[in-house]
């Protein structure tokens, strides 16, 4: 009860929940006014900004071979690392919604296809040149270009032309789009000098840190930069974010005090951090989600008989139970679940080991399927490949689980290998997840998915601007996914952080872990 009140207390603070709102629910509780009251009273003060100090972070997802290129960027650390001293046109709110960021605003033709955005004057880069419409221009021409490999090739392939105009910067689409703003705050799409054509891996961005540390798969920090644009971030000196991709180690350093916040927490053991005295646990739901992906190019898993039969071999109702611990929900083998605004419910497939044999059969494949897994690609991935390994053998599938090491697995393993397990964490809109990870084009396909027909209905959506038609073609586009595609999706996850004594502003975010992805910049240190 305190837990929940407490949220509610930080929603009436961030101006998300009215206090008569407030008061009536603490009364459905059971909850006195006047301690109601001192409980708001409370998150008021825990919610005034304190600055200085160094604020730390300990967090899975780092490697040796990570870089601080924007278009490189395929895992947690240097996605939240970007986030504290890199800046895009638009970023979205904790409830989902685009802001103004280094645009202060935007509108767009009638029809869709020509957007105009403002960009925001007097905004530094940490090399001291002042951020112009043509960094912009840049920037968005190198995440076109297929040769920068860019994280965000397939959201920028709806894209005819970006061009300067004063201080605005006009995008003319091939179709009409009513979420290029969404896209826009895609966390590849980082506005650098030049838009990074001469050097990507400077680190230098428009955010409210300067990078002074870069010791890719150990240790990065940050400086607060002096001439930051806005006041609304930034309250410590100085970030740090220590890699700990061993989670024992990373709660170890929470509780010991060496952090002040961690991601990744495995639902296994929640409950017993419930009970550490100041450390509270950070769990919000959202749109990522836990995978097992298949190449459908690469044999044996160019066989769609094969795909579905470990499809209908995994038991998803028991990865929910076991894996998630219940924070989380069953997955349909589609990358969109009901976050989304445009969501239409599948059949649910369901674990069958009768018609993961009769597939199985069919496909005409014998001996075992190798099956690449590691703690690093989602908490419980190696416990998930086990269960799923029992749950096939009952179908008569062999799975091999092979347990890769941490360090180079997104680089060697994810988008390389043909059966692996992975991670999403979502992305705002169905046609940003689908652009990004499974049109024909993009760079990041990580299932070799191509196919026609739903590239065709892609454009087709993303053009349509009656919301029931576009509803009825993402629909149709996942029921393709969901029966011919390479994507195996067990379960939906919560993000679940955790957060020391000294940690205050920390917000419910659904976008991503760590508030989104800006835990670092946002919170501070309570004396």
């Amino acid at each position: 009860m305190s837990n929940e009140l407490e949220y509610l207390g930080r929603r009436v603070v961030a101006g998300r929940l009215s206090r008569r709102d407030f008061l009536g629910r603490a009364a459905a509780l059971g909850v006195s006014a006047a301690f109601a009251n001192s409980m708001l009273t409370g998150a008021a003060r825990a919610q005034s900004p304190v600055r200085g100090g160094t604020l730390k972070a300990g967090m899975q997802g780092g490697a040796a071979t990570d870089s601080l290129d924007p278009a490189s960027w395929s895992s947690q650390v240097p996605y939240f690392f970007g986030r504290q001293w890199a800046e895009q046109l638009v970023q979205l709110s904790a409830d989902g919604v685009p802001q103004p960021a280094l645009a202060e605003e935007w509108g767009s033709s009638p029809d869709a296809k020509v957007w105009t955005f403002k960009i925001r004057k007097g905004v530094q880069f940490h090399n001291g040149k002042e951020m112009t419409p043509a960094d912009v221009v840049a920037t968005m021409e190198r995440h076109s270009d297929e040769n920068s490999k860019s994280g965000a090739l397939g959201i920028m392939g709806g894209i005819d032309s970006v061009k300067a105009d004063g201080d605005t910067v006009v995008f003319t689409l091939k179709d009409a789009n009513a979420d290029l703003p969404f896209l826009l705050d895609d966390y590849h799409l980082m506005i650098q000098p030049n838009g990074g054509k001469d050097n990507p891996t400077e680190g230098i961005g428009t955010g409210p840190y300067k990078v002074s540390v870069n010791e890719p798969g150990v240790r990065l920090g940050g400086e607060k930069f002096a001439n930051y644009w806005r006041d609304d971030r930034g309250f410590a000196d100085q970030i740090e974010i220590i890699v700990i991709n061993d989670a024992t180690a990373r709660t170890a350093a929470l509780q010991g005090g060496q952090v002040h916040m961690i991601n990744r927490v495995e639902p296994k053991i929640v409950d017993l951090i419930k009970r550490v005295p100041g450390v509270t646990i950070q769990n919000v739901a959202g749109r990522g989600h836990y995978v097992f992906i298949m190449h459908c190019n690469t044999a044996p898993f160019d066989n769609n008989d094969l795909r579905l039969a470990l499809k209908y071999a995994i038991n998803r109702e028991e990865m929910v139970q076991k894996i998630l611990m219940g924070y989380g929900s069953v997955g349909n083998d589609t990358p969109i679940n009901k976050a989304y605004p445009l969501f239409t419910a599948l059949e649910q497939r369901t674990y069958d080991p009768d018609k993961a044999a009769f597939h199985y059969k069919k496909s005409g494949h014998s001996g075992s399927v190798l099956l690449r897994t590691s703690d690093v690609a989602f908490p419980g991935a190696v416990d998930a490949a086990q269960l799923y390994q029992q749950s096939a053998a009952k179908a008569g599938i062999t799975l091999e689980v092979k347990r890769e090491p941490g360090d180079g697995y997104w680089s060697e393993v994810w988008n390389v290998q043909p059966f692996s397990a992975s991670y999403w964490g979502g992305r705002p809109t169905q046609d940003q997840m689908y652009s990004t990870a499974y049109y024909s084009k993009a760079d990041w396909n990580d299932t070799r998915f191509f196919n026609e027909k739903f590239d065709q209905m892609l454009f087709q959506a993303r053009a349509e601007l009656d919301e029931e038609k576009r509803k009825k073609l993402y629909a149709d586009m996942g029921q393709i996914v969901r029966d011919e595609g390479g994507v195996i999706t067990p379960m939906f996850n919560d993000f679940i952080d955790a957060t020391g004594p000294q940690v205050g502003g920390w917000m419910p975010d659904g976008n991503q872990e760590m508030m989104g992805g800006y835990a670092l910049s946002k919170c501070w240190l309570n004396a």
